[in-house]
């Protein structure tokens, strides 16, 4: 149990010391500097007056009785004030001034320690006090130029606004590291008139300029194409050359190709020539020569044919010609018979017409009764007779034909210049007549 409680006594102990040192040692961060004051707090720097009555500690340690002594941070981070300041310059003419200061705190103890006893509670009002300053300055140097000036030389602005706020900016602690004028306007275009001739001349030049340059690049062109034409030309006058060339030995070829095929043409037409002469013509020559020959012995034998032919017929003819003229012959002595018949025994003569031609006379005495229905005789057979004569008579075919047999007689000299050849009887006879 002893040793246990001595144990845990010792950790207390050992606890208790850290806590005691975390709460009385401060270690300075080594953008900031650490400002103690109180019960022993004092400078030893040879900068720093003794009169102070603080201790400033940068980038180390040191201890701070809790009670007795105050420890407090000043920080030594760059800072940036923006300055925006109307100026009027020595012509008369306002202008705003726009630029930025970037300052700091001192690194040595005599700025800390000024900056310390100004701004150690009001750190944040350091920006203010920057812009009040190089404000004053900048109105005072800039009443002191012309616009000119301002436009011409800024660094010389910027020197002098510099060099005289760097006093006051050590009393206050602080150093300037970069001070830019940014831009420079007026309200009444004072700047902008003053640039219009040089913006014109620069105008006018860059235009000159332009106009050169678009010329010369203008005549490199027109160079270039007139090199590129030239090339193109050569280029065209070779390939033509080229082709023609090749167009030449092409046509001397297909010349060649011609004259192979012509020869070959000629050959084979030979070939065909003397085939067609061999296979065709002389065939074709013997078979015209035998039709020739046929058609020859056929027209003879037409001929030979017609002749006899003819011979034939003029010997049919004279043999017609005579056996018509028998028969003309033959028939003139029977009208000359007949004809002498009848004037010895003309009765007889006309009863034997009568009897050669009585069926055609009995036919024309029917034909009265052609459109009869029903006929009634009323006297027997001699009714009969009686209508059968008047039938004869009405018909008048009877008397007709005795009629043209009597004139036969008469006219036996006409009948013969019809090549002896007697009227018939239908001729002999006059329908209608009556004896």
């Amino acid at each position: 149990m002893p040793i246990v409680a001595f144990v845990i006594g010792g950790v207390v102990a050992v606890i208790v010391l850290v806590v005691l040192f975390k709460a009385i040692w401060r270690v300075a961060e080594p953008n900031e500097a650490l400002i103690i004051s109180g019960l022993g707090a004092r400078a030893h720097n040879r900068d720093t007056a003794e009169s102070l009555g603080f201790k400033i500690t940068t980038g180390k340690g040191t201890m701070v009785l809790p009670g007795f002594q105050t420890c407090r941070r000043l920080s030594l981070d760059t800072r940036v004030s923006t300055l925006e300041v109307t100026c009027v310059t020595s012509q008369g003419i306002k202008v705003h001034v726009r630029g930025v200061v970037i300052y700091k705190v001192g690194d040595d103890f005599s700025s800390i320690a000024n900056a310390a006893r100004r701004f150690l509670d009001q750190q944040k009002l350091m920006d203010d006090k920057t812009h009040q300053l190089f404000a004053g300055h900048l109105r005072s140097i800039v009443g002191n130029l012309t616009v000119e000036d301002l436009l011409r030389d800024r660094d010389r602005l910027t020197n002098q606004v510099r060099t005289s706020s760097a006093d006051e900016m050590g009393k206050l602690g602080l150093v300037v590291d970069s001070l830019q004028i940014q831009d420079i306007e007026d309200e009444v275009g004072y700047i902008d008139n003053l640039g219009k001739p040089n913006s014109a001349a620069v105008a006018s030049a860059a235009r000159i300029a332009e106009a050169q340059r678009n010329q010369e690049a203008t005549e490199a062109e027109q160079l270039a194409e007139q090199a590129n034409a030239g090339q193109i030309r050569d280029t065209e006058i070779k390939k033509r050359e080229y082709q023609g060339q090749v167009d030449q030995a092409a046509a001397q070829a297909r010349q060649q190709v011609i004259l192979k095929e012509t020869k070959n043409a000629e050959l084979e037409a030979d070939r065909r020539e003397k085939a067609l002469e061999a296979e065709v013509r002389k065939p074709a020559d013997a078979k015209a020569y035998e039709r020739v020959t046929l058609a020859e012995a056929e027209r003879k034998a037409a001929v030979a044919k017609a002749s006899a032919d003819a011979e034939a017929t003029k010997m049919a003819g004279q043999a017609q010609a005579a056996a018509t003229r028998e028969k003309g012959l033959a028939e003139a002595e029977a009208i000359k018979a007949r004809a002498e018949a009848l004037a010895e025994n003309q009765e007889a003569v006309i009863a034997q017409q009568l009897a050669e031609n009585w069926p055609e006379i009995v036919a024309a005495g029917a034909k009265v009764f052609g459109n009869v229905d029903n006929m009634v005789v009323l006297n027997g057979a001699e009714g009969v007779e009686d209508m059968l004569a008047k039938a004869l008579t009405l018909g008048g075919t009877g008397l007709g034909v005795a009629r043209q047999l009597l004139s036969s007689m008469n006219g036996q000299q006409d009948l013969a210049a019809h090549n002896g050849k007697p009227a018939s009887p239908e001729q002999a006879i006059e329908p209608g007549s009556t004896a």
